[in-house]
């Protein structure tokens, strides 16, 4: 009988290519890769290798942790220490970007794929902004953005995703949706911009329902702008629709949300546009402290039709004293990980809408919008590169 620790048992694991193989499937946390170099000289060369890191994060693109929220440009880490990346580590210089009047003006639209998109009105101009990797991709706005949308249109919008299985060669799109009254009629009109090509596409729009008859009151939360399902965005829109941009198709579409909700439209009550259990769209409606979830299904016939999923108690999950509750507002959506971001006039938390678990994360100071960057950080390998793991590797 061979002894299990005999050299031909252990030979498998000598051969670099196998043990490359074992080592991408390292679960996606901060903290894996140090763990793994800290083993022995050919881990750490192996995990350190930059083929490896583009590897192990296109292996686990589907399923990266949230690291935090960015407020404006400031990254605020959330995950326990022995994951927590540092704070300052990702910063992002603007000065060259300033006015004549020397303000720095800026608006963080989205987080997605583990990239920002940030609005410069006063250029204007868009940067799209890789906190990992430092690379920075200036665009100018579309052609007669700045007219449209000054001289009659409502709040702009926008986001940003990846290519498809791209996390190294920062190939991504932009998407820029607002709206434009006119004769009363309002309009919502989509354009999207492609770094392959360089370029941005025509303008998409469609007419929107005559009960949104003022831009002022479309996409009324702007701290949770978007969704991306499948190859589709979605936009809350108003207070009894959503709008749907598929992007394959190029093409937008109104959605009505579940009729049983519009008696919540008046009244002291917060949407959520997200990702349904199991897949597919969904959204969530939270009145007090009690939450709706609601998925979109289709019969056998192919007609969609909302459907009441699970409802749940917040006051017997939160463990907020009854003088510091105060009404909670959702503030962010981290989609990857269904967690969403909630506030109360003292408090704000995540609540994980599987596992229900909450944690409070940090103290309510402000009124910035708080977006969730969920990305692999590879902190083994950006010694020296601006991004420290010292922190990492000391918690360990």
């Amino acid at each position: 009988m061979r002894n299990p620790l005999s050299p031909a048992s252990a030979a498998p694991l000598e051969n670099d290519d196998l043990l490359t193989e074992i080592l991408l499937r390292l679960p996606p946390q901060p903290s894996s890769l140090p763990r793994a170099s800290s083993v022995c000289k050919r881990w750490r060369r192996l995990v350190s290798d930059p083929g490896f890191v583009r590897h192990f994060r296109i292996h686990h693109r589907r399923n990266p942790p949230l690291l935090g929220f960015f407020r404006g440009l400031n990254f605020i880490p959330t995950m326990d220490p022995t994951n927590r990346v540092p704070y300052g580590c990702f910063s992002l210089q603007l000065d060259r970007w300033r006015g004549d009047d020397h303000i720095l003006w800026f608006n963080t639209l989205g987080c997605r794929h583990g990239l920002l998109l940030i609005f410069l009105p006063k250029r204007p101009q868009l940067l799209v902004w890789d906190p990992i990797t430092s690379d920075q991709h200036p665009i100018a706005t579309p052609p007669d953005f700045a007219q449209l949308v000054w001289d009659g249109g409502g709040p702009v919008h926008g986001t940003v995703l990846r290519a498809a299985g791209d996390v190294h060669h920062f190939q991504f799109q932009v998407v820029m949706v607002f709206t434009v009254e006119q004769q009363l009629n309002v309009r919502a009109v989509v354009q999207v911009y492609s770094s392959e090509t360089g370029t941005w596409g025509n303008p998409i729009s469609t007419p929107l329902p005559p009960q949104e008859s003022s831009s002022a009151i479309l996409f009324p939360n702007e701290w949770v702008p978007d969704v991306l399902v499948g190859d589709s965005l979605y936009w809350l829109l108003g207070k009894s629709n959503i709008l749907e941009f598929d992007l394959d198709r190029q093409r937008l579409a109104v959605i009505p949300l579940p009729v049983a909700v519009h008696m919540y439209a008046g009244s002291n009550c917060e949407f959520l546009v997200m990702r349904a259990d199991g897949g597919g769209l969904g959204c969530l409606v939270m009145s007090e402290f009690s939450a709706q979830l609601w998925k979109r299904k289709a019969d056998c016939d192919g007609v969609a039709s909302w459907v009441l999923g699970r409802t749940i108690e917040l006051d017997k999950l939160l463990s907020l004293n009854t003088e510091t509750r105060g009404p909670l507002k959702i503030i962010g959506f981290a989609e990857e990980n269904s967690v969403v971001l909630l506030q109360t006039d003292f408090y704000r938390f995540t609540i994980q809408l599987q596992s229900l678990q909450f944690n409070k994360i940090f103290d309510s100071n402000c009124g910035w919008s708080y977006h969730p960057f969920e990305s692999i950080y590879p902190a083994v390998t950006l010694n020296g590169g601006g991004h420290d793991g010292a922190e990492v590797l000391d918690k360990i």
